[in-house]
């Protein structure tokens, strides 16, 4: 099926009524931020735009993939992670060397998971399972970057005086921001350990769902599910782990002092 072909399905005009309704659903959080001053709407409005017209482009374009090759997979995971990580460093703006260190987070921590689950057999190797499952593993692993480079940005622009007086007394950088990196990594996966607890009492999610009204095995769905919020966590524990740890390191210059996280120059304290 052609690219433009895809938009004259039934399926996706009867999608474009529910989309109008959802569409219109949000509106009303527009309105409220406008009426209560919020300042919100702008973002809010641009985000929601933005996020329709880029998921249909990757729904068309994932539909014109499942007629070729398995390995155009990988080259369109691989560009996921690049442009993940070109949107996550955005949270940590002036963290010296940010783009570098999100995108080697996220291409370990997302590579790693999707890699070890294709072997397990989990994710199985074909266009229609690797991009989808792929896509959100990716995702998540940026969520949570992004969540852990704010963190530490704000941890050590509030204690920057007290970081440089102990550098000042000789402790080495890598246990002057143990501390914040710790704290930074817990913080960005406080929304995935939430998930994880309220997982079959609050939370059913979607592709538990669909499996179910696809008519799959209850507990097979349960337990796949499990697997895929088990893959979240996974890779972004990894990818939030390994970014703080390498912004940690590219804080400091050679003479083991504090960079500022506006690209300027250290201070000589």
């Amino acid at each position: 099926m052609s690219f433009f072909d895809q938009f004259g399905n039934p399926d996706v005009l009867r999608g474009l009524g529910q989309v109008a309704v959802a569409s219109a659903l949000a509106l009303v959080v527009l309105v409220v931020s406008a009426v209560r001053n919020l300042d919100l709407e702008t973002e809010l409005g641009r985000s929601f735009v933005r996020g329709f017209v880029q998921v249909i482009a990757m729904g068309s374009v994932i539909g014109v993939l499942f007629s070729v090759s398995l390995a155009w997979s990988g080259l369109v995971l691989v560009a996921m992670m690049g442009i993940a990580a070109w949107i996550s460093k955005d949270r940590g703006e002036g963290v010296p060397g940010v783009f570098r260190v999100s995108l080697v987070g996220i291409a370990f921590g997302s590579g790693l998971v999707i890699v070890t689950m294709v072997a397990a057999g989990a994710i199985e190797a074909t266009v229609r399972n690797l991009i989808p499952v792929g896509g959100m593993v990716i995702a998540n692993a940026m969520k949570t970057n992004s969540l852990a480079l704010d963190r530490f940005k704000g941890e050590i622009e509030s204690n920057r005086a007290e970081i440089e007086a102990v550098l000042a007394l000789g402790v080495a950088p890598e246990n002057v921001v143990s501390e914040y990196v710790t704290t930074s990594v817990r913080a960005s996966l406080i929304p995935m350990v939430e998930s994880l607890k309220s997982l079959g009492l609050v939370y059913i999610p979607g592709m538990m769902s669909g499996m179910i009204l696809a008519g799959a095995n209850p507990i097979y769905a349960a337990e796949y599910q499990f697997v895929i919020m088990a893959m979240l966590f996974a890779a972004g524990g990894l990818t939030s782990m390994a970014s703080t740890l390498l912004v940690g390191r590219y804080a400091f210059t050679e003479a083991e002092q504090l960079k500022p996280f506006d690209g300027g120059e250290p201070s000589a304290g």
